[in-house]
């Protein structure tokens, strides 16, 4: 802030935008009059002294800042800012200022600092007396011979406007070359513009008495015209708003349903709200097949849902929680349903993921909606598959500290301080050993149910149950097809009868046969076939004779898995295979067993060795080493089928002295070339039978068992 100042004894300084303020006060308590008269003044002044060549540069300088209106104060500040005659002044003694001094105060600060007061008042008996003229006085006096320093200002405030506006209606106008022309906007942009009214404008137009009242009437359709225009773009302006609105808020739709953009707005949904459950009267433990175990263990719990007396009668305490346990595809929701379904009680599932969410606290918010559901509601059964994706074992994490509350809130609905009286809890899951200690604990998750794999007395009934579905031939024997599936789960059993329906479409027929169950089983073993590939006479005949020697050996051995099947079509990585079926599930194997598989696995390389020579034996055997490889490292190291080395374990050999690991691996070599030895000496003795079977192949590319049979029987096919 600019501030003028002068030095003297005392020394006093003025901010010049205080001056200017009390100035502006002054004026308006003067009034409009002294426009006119400030003017006339100025006028007379500037006439009658013409030998004071400061006085015009003077006005312009006051112009020229905007305090053109301070010349009209020039009397008043006579008036009111009285100096001390030089008569009264007194002598100074010393170098100092000789002062009169009274002890009589004033009626205002002002007074006892300056001498004097401001206003029309008259002055009262001063307390100080200065031999000179008082600093502000002198300010006043010399004001309008200095140059003016003004304060610049990047914003505005409410008083300054006001002061503005009041300047601009009072000041008289001034002419335009006097004003600068960076001053203009400033002093003339908040003038008001001087409204006129319709009477005075048909005055000054000087319209004729006969053409007013045209004018008036066509001034009158034009303001309603400009007003209707008005109004129509407004209400254009409006739709186009809306319009504009509904775009940003579908953008933002669209923008939160864009994969890896995706904003989540779902703050509660799934279990915050109402539970309903379900009644599951359509599914009992009739549709579930190959798991007749776990159907029994269950059994009990559906025996207490419906009929809870018998237990508690003795003092039995129903089990709070059923772990279903087992690998993907065996049925666990469906045992889940079951029980449900022969309970005849509500029935609420929920998913693990359900329960987890970005925000904290909404897992055990749901935990808690979904209990007190079922509390309402028993005796009622929960069902929470994938168990692990929320009773995971807990751990302490600095990224996750509210990450077990959801498991926390979990573990305190199933044996807390609270009973649960008639809701069983049953959890399904893949990984029990991912699971929290305090969750498979008794009173908790009292019974632990194993849901294996079926075995071929399960998957003949599974087989049987989805070919009910579709149409197939009375022909069909799906024993044959659960033979050849060892492994398979329930759900994989149900893809191969699905597959096959496919495959039946694809080709025409009417109903599904052998051929398109036998299809399905090795497009999913296997892989599909490659009836594109390029193979050339040589190679096919090479693969002929390489899966005939496998079928010779096993179907000569006697220990040796029964044929099902021989194909050199290319499927998958390889180019041919024979596939074994086993008439039951060997849940363990001899040591003749093992044997007879090595020898099977040497048959391929053993044919290309005697057919075409050591020098042109190929690459077709790798996979048979690995497995014939595996077989005997297993018999020596785990088995305890060793001799040399006796009835010992070696789980870890590169703990095992050089010396053991040597001796090892002597065995394996035995091993492998006994049974090399083995499967050359029987294709040698079946030489004819194992020409025959390598030209029935390449002239059949796929023949079944029975087929194979009467081919090593020396039959023709007549069937093809």
């Amino acid at each position: 802030m600019f501030s003028l100042s002068m030095t003297v004894q005392p020394q006093v300084t003025v901010p010049l935008s205080h001056l200017i303020n009390v100035l502006n006060s002054l004026k308006i308590s003067v009034g409009s009059s002294s426009s006119s008269t400030t003017c006339k003044t100025r006028k007379h002044k500037n006439h009658a002294s013409d030998s004071e060549p400061h006085c015009t540069e003077t006005l312009w300088n006051m112009r020229e800042h905007g305090l053109s209106d301070l010349q009209q104060l020039d009397e008043l500040m006579n008036s009111v800012l009285p100096s001390l005659s030089p008569q009264e002044t007194p002598l100074p003694l010393g170098g100092h200022t000789a002062w009169r001094t009274c002890h009589l105060s004033t009626n205002s600060f002002f007074h006892n600092k300056h001498g004097f007061t401001l206003g029309s008042m008259p002055l009262s008996t001063p307390v100080f007396s200065r031999q000179y003229p008082s600093p502000l006085q002198s300010v006043w006096t010399e004001l309008q011979h200095w140059p003016v320093l003004v304060q610049s200002r990047g914003f505005k405030t409410l008083r300054s406007k006001t002061r503005r506006l009041q300047s601009a209606f009072d000041r008289p106008l001034e002419s335009e070359g006097f004003t600068p022309s960076f001053m203009k906007g400033f002093l003339t942009r908040d003038k008001g513009i001087e409204v006129e009214s319709l009477d005075s404008l048909v005055k000054n137009k000087d319209i004729p008495d006969g053409q007013q009242d045209a004018f008036k009437r066509g001034f009158a359709e034009g303001f309603l015209k400009a007003q209707a225009l008005t109004q129509r773009t407004q209400d254009s302006l409006r739709r186009t708003r809306l319009i504009l609105l509904v775009l940003l808020l579908v953008g933002l739709y669209g923008i939160s349903k864009t994969p890896f953009i995706s904003v989540r707005f779902r703050t509660t949904s799934g279990l915050d709200s109402a539970v309903d459950p379900v009644h599951m009267k359509n599914v009992t433990f009739e549709h579930v097949k190959g798991v007749e175990e776990a159907k029994n263990e269950l059994q009990e719990v559906v025996e207490f849902l419906k009929n809870p007396q018998k237990f508690t009668a003795l003092g039995g305490k129903l089990p709070k929680g059923v772990l279903l346990v087992g690998p993907p595809g065996t049925g666990k929701t469906l045992l889940a349903r079951a029980v449900a379904g022969e309970a005849d009680v509500p029935f609420y599932y929920a998913s693990g993921s359900e329960f987890d969410e970005m925000f904290v606290g909404v897992g055990a918010s749901r935990i808690r909606n979904l209990f007190r559901e079922a509390k309402a509601n028993a005796p009622c059964v929960i069902f929470i598959d994938e168990l692990d994706s929320v009773g995971g074992k807990r751990i302490e994490s600095p990224m996750h500290p509210y990450s077990r509350q959801t498991i926390n809130q979990l573990l305190a609905e199933m044996d807390g301080f609270k009973t649960n009286e008639g809701v069983i809890i049953i959890g399904a899951t893949n990984f029990p050993e991912a699971l929290d200690n305090a969750l498979i604990r008794p009173g908790r998750f009292d019974m632990q149910v194993t849901v294996p794999k079926p075995d071929v007395k399960g998957r003949t009934e599974i087989l049987k149950w989805y070919l009910k579905k579709i149409k197939v031939d009375a022909a069909i024997e799906a024993s044959i097809i659960a033979r050849g599936t060892v492994g398979f789960s329930g759900a994989d059993l149900e893809n191969l009868v699905n597959q096959a329906a496919l495959k039946a479409a694809v080709d025409g027929k009417d109903m599904v046969t052998m051929k398109e169950l036998e299809f399905a089983k090795d497009k999913i073993l296997m892989g599909p076939e490659r009836r594109s590939a390029e193979i050339d006479k040589k190679n096919k005949t090479i693969t002929a004779y390489h899966e005939s020697g496998h079928a010779i050996i096993a179907y000569y051995t006697k220990d040796a898995m029964p044929i099902n099947k021989a194909t050199i079509m290319p499927r998958g990585p390889s180019l041919g295979h024979v596939s074994m079926l086993p008439e039951n599930d060997r849940w363990s194997e001899t040591r003749s067993q093992l044997l007879a598989q090595m020898d099977v696995s040497m048959g391929g390389r053993v044919a290309e060795e005697i057919i075409f020579g050591h020098d042109y034996i190929t690459t077709g055997a790798s996979s048979d080493f690995d497995s014939a490889t595996k077989i005997a490292k297993m018999m020596v190291t785990r088995f305890g089928m060793c001799d040399k080395l006796g009835v010992m374990t070696y789980t870890n050999m590169a703990e095992q002295s050089p010396e053991t690991q040597a001796a090892v691996e002597h065995e394996v070599r035995v091993l492998l070339k006994e049974s090399y030895e083995r499967a050359k000496a029987l294709l040698k003795s079946h030489a004819k039978e194992h020409k025959n079977l390598a030209d029935a192949l390449l002239m059949y590319e796929t023949l079944d068992a029975k087929e194979i049979q009467l081919v090593l029987e020396g039959k023709t096919l007549e069937s093809r």
